[in-house]
């Protein structure tokens, strides 16, 4: 299967697809659904003493009909409790039809110890919060700490945006079907899904496809394929150049952070450009990493016409201001077109913040014609501060405000968090699922700065390069573990690197 993620909207479209194509009608795809819930059931909870089916009136309620029928017809003692009737000709209306169990009110569940719970109330479309019945279903659940079976989403979580719902079941569980939704990914939606299973119910790969889904699951499948191999005879320049910006002589720590990051991603050269006050305390620090003094816009026009460096790495320790607004919008072209070879500028921390009251002047910078990719990477409260309106509005999920972020900015945009969402001005987006707690710690978010300007450098477009660091950042942040320190991410990067290459030349 396939990476993407389909909206509940999109979930329907490839249902309604797959029923106009065969070979399964409608109720063919919910028997085949419950099949999967059923196994998946039998297969984790064996020695369950009772299995309590609660289902809804729509689809995923058919879906636990057909469970429920399934799991009494293989001698487990089911109790089956619902929540209104099945529309009348409907699909589960047919499943209810089918499932010999006598129906009883969720109004009287009343689960016992031992038991475990299979939740077919609402699926991923939930538009309203949970209330009544299924509300007090949840809490006696939860009260018990019983084992919940989702199908499709836990009830009470939104599959468009991961939001809860009010209530919300935490499953052990979640059996999902063709494709995963950014409900199963964002938080706190990927907290109360326990692990996620894709069941196969027929529809094929053709079928998604042809939705045109523009949101995935951030793998190495999205962008490994992209991961640069140098050439036999390349030099270090032809491996790409990236300028990391230093502040002041106590605020150096940060650029060779990303500097460090930006040679392990692959990058040939690393140039870290220091005012000149900090350059003896730059110098101290740095050995293959080349150091020159640059202190304005002048300067780094010299430095690009000299050097031709490939992306640019500006915000980390540099401080907040003028001279970071001046030096971002001559990387950027400043509407007369970028330098040659200059590809990207990745913008973090206080280079974003610089912006703040002036977010108008950076958003038309990078949109002009020939400018240089931007790469924005802000936490939530970087966010707020270049895309205050966006931040504020509830209504949106934080995939939507990503992607509307992306548009506006005419930037690539990695919005940090234990989601991550990566977008482009295109309207892609992918979110991250391999976050870890160990990355939470002063300096990470520098040492990622500096992995998406060294795999740009090396020619990967920004999008992907964007995924392919965030990914790469925490599994490796990941892999380490307790007592991890931002320093020890550029060197954790390295065997992960190796695998990486060495599956893609595969």
């Amino acid at each position: 299967m396939g990476n993407e993620l389909l909206s509940p909207s999109e979930m329907a479209e490839a249902d309604r697809a797959a029923i106009a194509g065969g070979p399964f009608d409608g109720i063919g795809l919910m028997r085949n659904a419950g099949a999967a819930v059923a196994a998946i059931v039998l297969e984790c909870y064996p020695y369950a003493a009772r299995v309590h089916v609660l289902a809804g009136p729509g689809n995923n309620g058919g879906d636990g009909y057909v469970a429920a029928r399934l799991l009494g017809e293989s001698g487990v003692a089911v109790s089956l409790w619902a929540s209104g009737t099945p529309r009348g000709g409907s699909d589960a209306a047919m499943a209810a039809a089918d499932c010999p169990l006598a129906a009883l009110p969720l109004a009287d569940f009343a689960p016992g110890l031992g038991s475990i719970v299979v939740d077919a109330l609402y699926g991923a479309g939930l538009s309203k919060p949970i209330e009544g019945d299924a509300e007090r279903a949840i809490g006696k659940v939860t009260r018990l700490n019983l084992p919940v079976i989702a199908v499709d989403l836990p009830s009470g979580v939104s599959g468009e945006s991961g939001r809860m719902m009010g209530s919300a079941f935490r499953a052990e569980v979640t059996v999902t079907f063709a494709r995963r939704k950014p409900g199963h990914l964002l938080l706190p939606g990927r907290q109360l899904c326990g692990e996620v299973i894709v069941a196969d119910i027929g529809i094929n790969d053709a079928v998604v496809d042809a939705v045109r889904a523009n949101t995935f699951e951030n793998t190495p499948a999205l962008w490994r394929g992209m991961l640069p191999s140098p050439a036999v005879d390349a030099h270090k320049y032809e491996r790409g150049h990236v300028g990391v910006f230093s502040g002041g002589p106590t605020s150096t720590g940060a650029a060779r952070l990303s500097a460090l990051a930006a040679a392990r991603s692959g990058a040939g050269a690393v140039t870290v450009l220091s005012p000149a006050n900090a350059l003896m305390v730059n110098a101290a620090h740095l050995t293959s990493i080349m150091l020159r003094k640059l202190d304005d816009a002048e300067g780094l026009q010299a430095f690009i016409e000299e050097r031709r460096p490939a992306a640019f790495v500006l915000g980390p320790g540099f401080g907040i201001g003028e001279k970071t607004r001046e030096l971002a919008l001559a990387i950027l072209g400043d509407g007369k077109g970028r330098a040659e070879g200059v590809e990207a500028l990745v913008l973090d921390a206080d280079g974003i913040t610089s912006f703040r009251d002036a977010p108008a002047s950076l958003f038309i910078a990078a949109g002009a014609r020939d400018a240089a990719a931007l790469v924005l990477t802000p936490h939530e409260g970087e966010f707020a501060r270049l895309f205050s309106g966006l931040a504020a509005d509830q209504s949106l999920s934080k995939l939507d405000k990503a992607r509307n972020a992306a548009a506006r900015s005419h930037g690539v945009v990695v919005y940090k968090g234990a989601d991550t969402v990566i977008a482009a001005p295109d309207g892609r987006a992918a979110i991250n699922a391999n976050g870890t707690p160990w990355l939470a710690t002063a300096g990470s978010g520098d040492v990622l700065a500096g992995l998406i300007a060294g795999l740009i450098a090396q020619g990967v477009p920004a999008f992907e390069a964007s995924c392919a660091a965030v990914w790469m950042h925490a599994e490796a942040g990941s892999r380490f573990g307790p007592g991890l320190i931002a320093e020890d991410l550029p060197q954790a990067l390295v065997p992960l690197l190796q695998e990486l290459v060495t599956a893609g030349r595969g």
